[in-house]
């Protein structure tokens, strides 16, 4: 399978470019044993590049089912096909002449030869605030290939994918792994109708699974306001995986609580708070800038100084990529036909773009200057592209910091306001959160003297 490694390794790259951070969690509850059995079940938010990251990131030979319309395409199909992707025939786009009988046994076939297959088995790429009822497909598959080989065991891999702004080039990504839930076919039932009560069991137990890894809520506008309490109440540095958990916390938790008279209130207050931050063109982390604070200069001056020493190196990259950026931007935002592909679009057309611009500048070079100009522009491309990302990622920092100072020095007064409105707003969250929480749930971050001695 070098193919699927070298492929792997280019979608590996393509990642850590069109990411600015991929962090993966959870790699250690994967079952240690190579020839392991393992079904990676995740949710499905973002199109192709949910099975990317799981396929540069997951450290297997992961064999996706992949709706069969997407092999329609010559360059989607070369890779498809490289990764040992199996096509299945979707009832949205064939409707009851969809038979998927030989893609389902070609994938159980892959988990008796002992290796490993994906799937995300809500059956649709979304972009809904929620996980989606989950099909049977991958409890179906499980078990129908422990079904007659009492020696094999299976292991459902759920899997979390989470992104911060998902369209946006040069965001960030958490990939989590959860602990495996074991299909053994010595415990698996003969009789069809017990195999299909199994498979509605066993999908119940993936969805709750996957729930715990992902953040859901009823509406994008209910989303917005808990991650603005989740910001409020969190500390000042964390990571994205902790990010991520405290969000899940609260929207796993909200439904249970929407009701009590004080945290409608609360609700309804930070909602207004989110409200003039965006009217001024502020978010809430840039409320505790200080505009003469010593720190802040110095990081921004780090920015300016790390600008200028990459810029020289990613002038010709900035130039041989500009174009490319520009066609991926107005591909994703006019040529995609739903929000939920708007990245993928992005991400294959930046790619397609990048490999035939460097394809046609090395052999340009290597037509006029020989050889060893062709190795020359080879190494090139990739240093002066590192450099474009670098004077790329420092430019959005200082814009970001310079659009920040402008709203600061703009609204003194509003700024105050808003400081002691976000004062009060955390006392409440932590009374509210100190009332409501459940008893058995250990603080992420201790903030009342009771708590104290709590940890994650």
């Amino acid at each position: 399978m070098w193919v699927y490694r070298v492929l792997a390794a280019f979608l590996r790259v393509a990642a850590r470019v069109f990411f600015r951070q991929v962090e993966v969690v959870g790699q250690e509850l994967l079952p240690t044993d190579e020839n392991a059995s393992i079904i990676f079940a995740g949710n499905h938010p973002n199109s192709l590049v949910d099975p990317i990251l799981v396929v540069a990131f997951s450290g297997r030979i992961v064999h996706f089912a992949a709706k069969d319309t997407l092999f329609q395409s010559r360059l989607l199909r070369f890779f498809l096909r490289g990764l040992g992707a199996v096509p299945v025939m979707r009832k949205s786009d064939h409707g009851d002449a969809a038979s998927n009988d030989s893609a389902f046994a070609a994938l159980e076939n892959v988990l008796a030869e002992g290796r490993c297959m994906g799937i995300f088995p809500e059956g649709i790429s979304y972009d809904a605030s929620s996980l989606q009822k989950l099909k049977t497909g991958a409890a179906r598959i499980a078990l129908n290939a422990c079904r007659n080989r009492p020696q094999l065991t299976v292991y459902i891999v759920p899997c979390g994918l989470t992104y911060i702004r998902k369209r946006r080039f040069r965001s960030r990504a958490l990939l989590q792994f959860g602990p495996p839930i074991l299909v053994r076919g010595s415990e698996t039932a003969d009789d069809s109708k017990e195999l299909f009560e199994e498979a509605k069991t066993l999908t119940t137990r993936l969805e709750t699974a996957i729930r715990a890894l992902t953040i859901n809520a009823d509406d994008w506008e209910t989303l917005r306001v808990l991650d603005g309490v989740r910001r409020i109440y969190q500390p000042p540095a964390i990571s994205i995986e902790e990010r991520i958990e405290l969000a899940r916390r609260f929207s796993a938790n909200f439904p249970f609580v929407k009701d009590k008279p004080n945290v409608i209130e609360l609700f309804e207050r930070v909602r207004e708070y989110l409200d003039r931050l965006a009217a001024m063109g502020l978010r809430d982390r840039d409320i505790l800038v200080e505009p003469s604070n010593s720190r802040v200069e110095f990081r921004l001056l780090r920015h300016v100084a790390l600008l200028v020493v990459w810029l020289p190196l990613a002038l010709p990259g900035l130039v041989l990529h500009a174009p490319i950026g520009l066609l991926a931007i107005f591909a994703g935002r006019f040529l995609t036909p739903r929000k939920d592909v708007i990245a993928t679009t992005k991400l294959v057309a930046g790619l397609a773009g990048t490999l035939l611009l460097h394809l046609l500048l090395i052999v340009g070079a290597g037509w006029k200057w020989g050889g060893l100009g062709a190795v020359g522009v080879f190494l090139m491309l990739p240093l002066t592209g590192w450099a474009t990302l670098q004077v790329f990622d420092r430019l959005t920092h200082i814009r970001r910091w310079f659009g920040t100072f402008r709203a600061l020095l703009r609204f003194p007064e509003q700024r105050r306001e808003l400081m002691e409105e976000r004062k009060a707003l955390e006392q409440k969250v932590l009374e509210i959160v100190d009332q409501y929480r459940p008893k058995d749930l250990t603080l992420l971050f201790p903030r009342s003297r009771d708590d104290d001695a709590k940890k994650l």
